[in-house]
């Protein structure tokens, strides 16, 4: 039996999800630094987001949840409105960015991320929050599924590079 208590615990996961949250994004930027913009404009197909529009993506990402992690915080229960992620994308021209400003703003803002989520209390963690017309969830959830969602789009863009740097075959 665990003797330690679930605030303990609620706490201690925070601070490692932070800790990996930094460790991905150190590692990811290093990376990141060496595609060059060409590489990062590619649209795989049609309809399909390139390299930079993931990278905005997970800005985009960055800056809703941000918001969720700060104001859960203030409050008892949290209702945001429903991402609309091609739009965001859209809306904000990421192809027509600079890509190290892409890389330096998405590792940035992870970074303060981790520092937020190192400091949020644990009865904060409770806190239910509703996006859009899902069910809620917690604080909790939101955080570890922070993690889950940018490290889903830096496989995504680990596969792009594979695809664009593998030897081609002949017919």
């Amino acid at each position: 039996m665990n003797s330690w208590p679930a605030a303990y615990i609620f706490v201690a996961m925070s601070r490692e999800i932070a800790e990996e949250l930094t460790r991905v994004v150190n590692q990811a930027a290093d990376r990141l630094r060496k595609i060059d913009d060409a590489e990062a404009r590619v649209h795989p197909q049609p309809g399909k987001w390139s390299i930079k529009e993931i990278i905005g993506h997970l800005i985009d990402s960055a800056s809703n949840n941000h918001q969720r992690f700060v104001r859960a915080q203030l409050t008892d229960a949290l209702s945001f409105p429903k991402y609309a992620q091609d739009e965001w994308v859209r809306s904000q021209a990421y192809q027509d960015c600079q890509w190290f400003e892409l890389v330096e703003l998405w590792a940035l803002y992870n970074r303060h991320l981790a520092h937020i989520i190192r400091h949020i209390p644990e009865k904060a963690l409770a806190v239910e929050c509703r996006i859009g017309p899902g069910e809620p969830v917690t604080l909790k959830f939101l955080i570890e599924d922070y993690l889950d969602h940018l490290q889903h789009h830096l496989r995504q863009i680990e596969e792009r590079i594979a695809l664009t740097s593998a030897p081609q075959k002949e017919h």
